[in-house]
């Protein structure tokens, strides 16, 4: 067991938002770099969207829109890759970060998430409002957001509509790649 489960496993359901943020600063998190990844595989993966990237998130998929989440493709997932997973997170949020939507065991054999819409069996946690699936951002100064495609090595066991804690963790135990674009989003 490393370090970094050490740390999670011996924090309670309390602690979670504490230990993630101490596990973040301390390079083990899952949200801040690539040390969530074992050592051994540093293999990345490419992450694009149609929507966004070169340009600013648009305003559909922000509080100031529809809030729907936008389309995100990806490619390069290694061979062995048994699931995917997508983590949206704030990259401006102080100290603990603030996630907006996890979605996992998404088919290594998909290449994207529509608009709006989830992959075929595809599952959602909870996000950092506990609520499950996507919550749009809602900036009121320029802010950027990451986009972040996980591959996994096996489909994560988890119980309908995990916590946001369970997930992440989950995900970071069985990452073997991963990909990020950011999103900056102006108000």
């Amino acid at each position: 067991m490393s370090r970094c489960d050490r740390a999670l496993a011996r924090a309670g359901r309390r602690a979670a938002a504490a230990v993630a943020a101490a596990v973040t600063l301390s390079g083990c998190g899952l949200l801040g770099g690539p040390s969530g990844l074992q050592q051994d595989d540093p293999q990345v993966m490419t992450v694009t969207s149609p929507s966004f990237g070169q340009e600013p998130l648009p305003a559909q998929y922000t509080c100031h829109g529809k809030g729907v989440n936008p389309p995100v493709y990806w490619s390069g997932a290694p061979q062995g890759t048994k699931a995917l997973a997508l983590v949206v997170d704030d990259a401006d949020a102080p100290i603990t970060p603030y996630v907006y939507w996890i979605v996992y065991n998404i088919n290594p054999d998909t290449p994207d998430i529509q608009a709006g819409r989830l992959p075929p069996g595809a599952q959602q946690a909870q996000n950092s409002k506990g609520t499950v699936g996507y919550a749009p951002p809602c900036p009121n100064q320029r802010h950027e957001y990451r986009f972040t495609v996980y591959a996994l090595n096996a489909p994560l066991r988890l119980p309908k509509q995990p916590s946001l804690t369970a997930a992440w963790t989950a995900i970071a135990r069985n990452a073997i790649a991963r990909g990020r674009l950011n999103a900056v989003v102006m108000p």
